[in-house]
C-alpha cells in the first residue's frame, strides 16, 4: 500500500493488539472519497481503536492504511494534515467565545494570518453560529457546541472528517441540526466523512456504507438498505445490529451536560 489511491480511506489487514487482546482483528475495508462511512458495534467492539489508528494517535500492531492517500505508518504528519478529528471528549473551551476557539484551531492547523478571519467567518455562517461567536462557549448549548467543534475541524478543509460518536448527548432537534451540518459538509467540500455512532437512526439516515464491528472484526459491510434487506422485508437497522452482534444499543443540554455525557460515553468504550 505504498502508492496513493483513489479512496478517502483503505485498510489492508489492520490489527491492534493488547498484549493477548485483539482490540482490532485484520480489518480491511475502503470508504470512497466524498462518502460518509459509519462504523456500528458495542462497546469494546473496537470502534474507537480503529479510529485511533487512522488518525494516527495510535500505531497498528499489524497490517496497513492509507487516509487521503498517505500511509498512517510511514506518513502520519501528511496524514493529520489532511483529516479532521472530533472525538467524544469535549474539545473545544468553554471559557473562551465561539470566535476565539476558532482562532486558535485555526493558528494550530498553521492557516496563514490573512486568511484566518475569513475562513472563521466562513466556518461560523456554514454553521449557523455568527450570532453567538463573541458568546462564551460555556453559554451555547449541546447541539452548538458540536456544531462549533465541526466548525474547528473544518478550518483547514480537510479532506476525511472523523466524527466519534457527533450526536451523543443531543435532544433529536440538535441531533438533526448536526445531521444536516454534516451532509452539507459532504455536498459542499466533497469531505469524506468517517462516523462511529451507537445511532440506528442516525447510521440510516446518514451514510452511504455501515461496518458492523463485534469482537474487532467487520460482522457485515454494505449500505443501510442493502443490510436491512438481507434481514428481512420490515428489518430496521437495530434488527440489523442486533442480527449480526447478538446485541442491541441502548440510548443536549448545556455545558456541563455535554462534558458530563462524553465523559461517561468515553469511560464505556
Amino acid at each position: 500500500m505504498g502508492q496513493r489511491g483513489g479512496g478517502a480511506i483503505q485498510a489492508l489487514d489492520l490489527t491492534r493488539c493488547y498484549g493477548s487482546l485483539v482490540a482490532v482483528d485484520h480489518l480491511s475495508f475502503s470508504s470512497a472519497a466524498g462518502s460518509i462511512f459509519g462504523l456500528l458495534g458495542p462497546n469494546g467492539a473496537g470502534k474507537s481503536t480503529l479510529i485511533k489508528m487512522l488518525t494516527t494517535l495510535l500505531p497498528p500492531t499489524s497490517g496497513a492504511a492509507l487516509v487521503a492517500g498517505f500511509d498512517i505508518v510511514r506518513q502520519p504528519a501528511r496524514v493529520r494534515a489532511h483529516i479532521g478529528y472530533v472525538s467524544q471528549m469535549l474539545s473545544a473551551d468553554g471559557e473562551l467565545t465561539g470566535y476565539e476557539n476558532l482562532l486558535i484551531s485555526a493558528k494550530l492547523y498553521g492557516i496563514h494570518r490573512k486568511e484566518r478571519a475569513p475562513r472563521i467567518a466562513e466556518a461560523l455562517e456554514f454553521m449557523e453560529l455568527t450570532e453567538a461567536a463573541s458568546r462564551r462557549v460555556k453559554q451555547y448549548s449541546g447541539g452548538m457546541i458540536r456544531r462549533l467543534e465541526l466548525a474547528q475541524s473544518m478550518l483547514h478543509r480537510p479532506a476525511v472528517l472523523f466524527l466519534d460518536e457527533p450526536t451523543i448527548g443531543l435532544d433529536p432537534v440538535a441531533k438533526r441540526s448536526v445531521w444536516e451540518r454534516i451532509r452539507e459538509l459532504r455536498e459542499r467540500f466533497g469531505t469524506a466523512i468517517l462516523i462511529t455512532t451507537h445511532d440506528m437512526e442516525e447510521a440510516d439516515e446518514l451514510c452511504d456504507t455501515v461496518a458492523v464491528l463485534h469482537h474487532g472484526r467487520i460482522a457485515a459491510l454494505g449500505s443501510p438498505a442493502r443490510l436491512k434487506a438481507a434481514v428481512g422485508a420490515e428489518a430496521t437497522m437495530n434488527d440489523v445490529f442486533i442480527y449480526y452482534t447478538g446485541a442491541s444499543i441502548a440510548q443536549g443540554g448545556d455545558f456541563s451536560d455535554v462534558a458530563r455525557t462524553r465523559r461517561t460515553a468515553r469511560r464505556l468504550e
